[in-house]
């Protein structure tokens, strides 16, 4: 980060220790080059073979390297697929706390949130307050406007 900044330039990272963590911290600060020893064993000689990756561990920090690619996104703020999908499951809606009648003023004490948001939002909770319901309403049940 630190030679990126001052630079503007790639930054890469050289990795000599053992195990698999330091090249993919290195790509989560923001390394675009990772250099790694590897081996095809690490009971060869030589002074690098036992700090090298075997293919299988190879393989995990790519593999691992990439799914924190996919993570970063694209930097443009959306909603993914799956919240989506769960949308107005997760989100409330403004039900009555109990039997409301035609007439009967919204307050504190006959209305409430519960899921799904498929009704009003709770963002207008407030504004219903004091209002005159324009329909009998059940307990559970949506507000409609």
């Amino acid at each position: 980060m630190t030679l990126r900044k001052k630079f503007k330039c790639t930054v890469g990272y050289s990795d000599h220790s053992p195990g698999l963590i330091a090249p993919i911290a290195a790509v989560a600060m923001g390394s675009k080059v990772i250099e790694k020893h590897f081996t095809i064993s690490k009971k060869m000689k030589g002074p690098d073979h036992i700090s090298s990756l075997n293919p299988t561990e190879l393989k995990e920090v790519i593999s691992s390297i990439r799914k924190l690619e996919i993570s970063f996104g694209d930097g443009i703020k959306k909603p993914t697929k799956s919240e989506k999908e769960n949308r107005l499951l997760g989100r409330k809606s403004i039900v009555a706390y109990k039997n409301i009648k035609i007439g009967e003023k919204f307050s504190l004490k006959n209305i409430t949130t519960k899921r799904p948001g498929t009704g009003i939002s709770p963002t207008k909770y407030f504004d219903l307050i004091g209002k005159k319901s324009k329909k009998n309403y059940k307990t559970d049940d949506l507000i409609k406007k």
